[in-house]
């Protein structure tokens, strides 16, 4: 993979990461108005997919695309409900704890299990060993939870 390339799937993981705040507390105060935060979820999830369903159609992507769908194992699809929980859990936790301390206990979650999948080499993703450092930087972020948390 090219630097420039490289490049741009850093700025592109940071501006995701920067999206997730925004749609955090945008579903809460969603939630807020109408009272409840499932229908919350579901209106941004769908809103989510038709978001996602229209890049496809713009980029070109063939419906067709889904032809494979029989024979790709069960198992692969079920990433979307992980998303759905994320989602569902967002509009519950953010009024409730704050957005940051909230999508700061998400990320800790995170660096546990992507350390892990890496370790192990989960779900065919390329093995890479645990070491002093990874663990350095989990300590560092369950720290800055901690932090986030008493201040």
């Amino acid at each position: 993979m090219s630097s420039n390339n490289v490049v741009f799937f850093i700025l592109l993981a940071v501006l995701a990461g920067m999206a997730v705040p925004f749609q955090a507390s945008l579903n809460s105060k969603l939630a807020d108005s109408l009272g409840n935060p499932v229908p919350a979820a579901v209106i941004a999830l769908g809103l989510g997919c038709l978001t996602v369903f229209v890049f496809m159609l713009v980029s070109g992507i063939p419906l067709s695309s889904f032809a494979t769908l029989k024979t790709t194992p069960v198992g692969y699809m079920i990433g979307g409900l992980f998303g759905g929980f994320f989602v569902g859990s967002m509009v519950y936790t953010v009024p409730r704890i704050g957005v940051a301390l909230s999508l700061a206990l998400t990320v800790g979650g995170q660096m546990i299990v992507a350390i892990v999948i890496d370790h192990f080499g989960w779900m065919g993703m390329q093995q890479k060993d645990l070491n002093l450092w990874r663990v350095a930087g989990a300590v560092l972020i369950t720290v800055g939870v901690v932090l986030i948390k008493r201040f």
